[in-house]
């Protein structure tokens, strides 16, 4: 598998989950990856204006802020950043959760998911906004 193109890349993980972000974490900065890592879309929102991100990892549910609210804060603020956006849910079959993937046609990891999912997904996205 050919590793991430990793030239001073910086991914932030919106994550209310430890082990998951913990996950996420190990396995992107083993590919030499800055991580952040924001408990909700509020943290997530102090961060991205503080801080240029190549993509974000963005979980639909989290407490304060979720991910949908957060990525419509995207579109708003930093369009281009929204279409670095990866979502991870454990809620793909909800009718709420799978319209609103389906209106973003952004791409999605449905929990569980495993370290080479991760890193198959970053790659993509990476690739399309070099």
């Amino acid at each position: 598998m050919e590793a991430i193109d990793n030239t001073a890349k910086k991914i932030l993980v919106v994550e209310d989950e430890p082990a998951i972000s913990q996950v996420c974490q190990r396995v992107l900065t083993s590919e030499g990856i800055e991580v952040d890592i924001a408990v909700n879309g509020k943290v997530a929102q102090a961060m991205i204006e503080k801080k240029q991100y190549d993509l974000c990892l963005v979980d639909i549910r989290t407490p304060v802020m979720d991910g949908k609210e957060l990525y419509h804060w995207l579109q708003d603020k930093h369009p281009q950043l929204a279409g670095r956006v990866i979502f991870t849910t454990g809620d793909t079959m909800g009718g709420d959760t799978q319209s609103f993937l389906e209106q973003t046609a952004r791409p999605f990891l449905p929990k569980p998911f495993t370290p080479d999912e991760i890193r198959t997904v970053i790659r993509e996205v990476l690739k399309e906004v070099e």
